[in-house]
């Protein structure tokens, strides 16, 4: 079992130098996800969210609304809490994920 959980530890290891090899461009979300160790499924969770939001974002615009303060604080309370709106955000737009509301998102920061 102790040669088991080494062997863990040493990919952990592993993991973390590899991430800071990789670029930080175009990936940037995916990075964050890795760093912050969220699960296949809170990550699936995440992208439900924002397609949630995005939807609730495209019948308010489609409405006329200009006031998205209370959308922000939605996505800020159903985030992981793992995750911090700002990097998350800003890693959305550099990945280019969910631009228009991550955008949006970003002005309420």
């Amino acid at each position: 079992m102790d040669a088991l959980i080494k062997r863990l530890e040493k990919l952990e290891f592993q993991q973390r130098l590899l991430l800071g090899m990789l670029p930080h461009t175009g990936h940037e979300f995916d990075k964050l996800i890795i760093e912050k160790d969220l699960s296949e499924q809170e990550t699936r969770q995440f992208h439900e969210m924002c397609e949630r939001l995005n939807k609730e974002y495209e019948e308010q615009k489609a409405e006329g609304f200009v006031f998205y303060v209370p959308l922000f604080k939605e996505f800020k309370e159903s985030l992981h809490p793992a995750l911090d709106p700002k990097q998350v955000i800003k890693a959305c737009v550099k990945q280019k994920l969910y631009t228009e509301l991550m955008q949006l998102l970003e002005q309420n920061l």
